[in-house]
């Protein structure tokens, strides 16, 4: 199986590597959507805790960023046995409240791109579940790492 260089969508994606599992897919034989939302999950924890927003910082802060919105365009099919890469970035962050993200899934086999997503979030305070200024460890990690040219809020 030929590997295919993968086109993305922006600059350095951070990425993880899945496999399809038999179970992850439905009565079509695909990988079910609601798979693939906690395949978005996945690489949003792992990309935000890379960056040193840790579940830790989260607690010590009492804040979180909780998703207010994901908006996901299916473009082809996963099935069981497929190596995936998923990548993401940050690309947009309002200062105070609110930042978005984008993802893009490819099978490096052929190259393919089978999903697009974008997520919004807004910071909450974890007690309350009420919407929160963001901390400014929040602030100054996603701040940092915004990604120019991709889908904002």
């Amino acid at each position: 199986m030929q590997q295919h260089d993968i086109d993305w969508d922006l600059p350095a994606p951070f990425t993880i590597e899945i496999a399809v599992r038999p179970e992850d897919t439905d009565r079509l034989g695909h990988a079910n959507n609601v798979v693939y939302v906690r395949w978005l999950e996945d690489v949003s924890w792992a990309h935000i805790e890379s960056l040193g927003m840790t579940w830790e910082l989260h607690e010590k802060t009492g804040k979180a960023m909780a998703i207010t919105r994901t908006e996901i365009d299916y473009l082809a099919s996963a099935n069981a046995g497929d190596q995936l890469v998923l990548g993401t970035w940050l690309t947009d962050y309002d200062g105070r409240f609110r930042s978005a993200r984008q993802f893009q899934l490819v099978r490096p086999s052929d190259g393919r791109t089978l999903v697009r997503a974008v997520s919004t979030h807004a910071c909450v305070d974890l007690k309350s579940q009420r919407p929160a200024r963001a901390p400014k460890e929040f602030a100054e990690i996603l701040g940092s790492a915004v990604v120019a040219g991709g889908k904002g809020l």
